[in-house]
């Protein structure tokens, strides 16, 4: 069952086979929109697609990895010619090794730049042509609060997510001239197979928690930005 909050607007949303992406994907169909789903492995973005379709809602999938300029580029313009534009484009996709920096190798620490924030500069670079054609669009990234506490261990990782909200608060003085908004997502630990600092159970956040502030973020008034937002457990275990 689908409501019409979002009818008619084109999503595209990284990383969307697995977590939190995927509970956004499934979130933003529920409400209407159309909804383009990418990620590096195709039976779980073709699967997630099928699932959407199959409750009602509308989606694609288009591969990609997002540190790669020409397979980004490529992607967007899949989803431009089959859509013609992108309203909401969702910058999820992340990865995160905690270590030690004594510990934690250049290629580690390399390839959480490279997905972090690499891969959210091209994909945001090759949607905004379109945003700023048609005047409107929603930009969310998904970082953490991690990238406003120091985590132990997560040296690497939270350097990654404060340079997003840099990245996002910038961008959002650049754009907003042209009505784009960005928001910046900042959950705590999420439970999902990524990372949870070990916890798990109810009271964790969940990712259809992100989910749901994501749809908050989208679904404001045209003329309102929430331009961050932190995510936290209401009762910690």
């Amino acid at each position: 069952m689908t409501s019409s909050r979002l009818a008619g607007k084109i999503a595209l949303v990284t990383g969307a086979g697995r977590g939190i992406g995927r509970a956004i994907a499934h979130a933003l169909a529920s409400e209407g929109a159309v909804v383009a789903l990418t990620a590096r492995t195709l039976a779980e973005i073709e699967r997630e697609a099928e699932a959407i379709r199959a409750g009602g809602g509308k989606a694609a999938y288009f591969v990609g990895d997002v540190t790669d300029q020409r397979q980004v580029e490529s992607m967007v313009a899949g989803v431009l010619k089959q859509y013609g534009t992108i309203d909401i484009l969702v910058n999820n996709a992340g990865v995160g090794v905690f270590r030690p920096v004594s510990e934690l190798s250049v290629a580690e620490f390399d390839t959480m730049w490279n997905v972090n924030m690499r891969g959210v500069f091209l994909v945001t670079k090759a949607v905004l042509p379109a945003m700023r054609k048609a005047q409107t669009g929603t930009i969310v990234n998904i970082a953490s609060l991690a990238g406003k506490n120091a985590v132990k261990g997560g040296a690497g990782y939270s350097a990654t997510k404060w340079a997003l909200r840099g990245f996002g608060a910038s961008l959002m003085l650049e754009v907003r001239d042209d009505n784009i908004r960005v928001v910046t997502i900042c959950p705590g630990s999420v439970d999902t197979g990524f990372y949870a600092g070990g916890k798990k159970g109810p009271a964790i956040t969940q990712p259809s928690d992100v989910a749901e502030t994501v749809l908050f973020a989208v679904t404001a008034p045209a003329r309102t930005m929430v331009s961050e937002i932190d995510i936290r457990p209401t009762r910690p275990s």
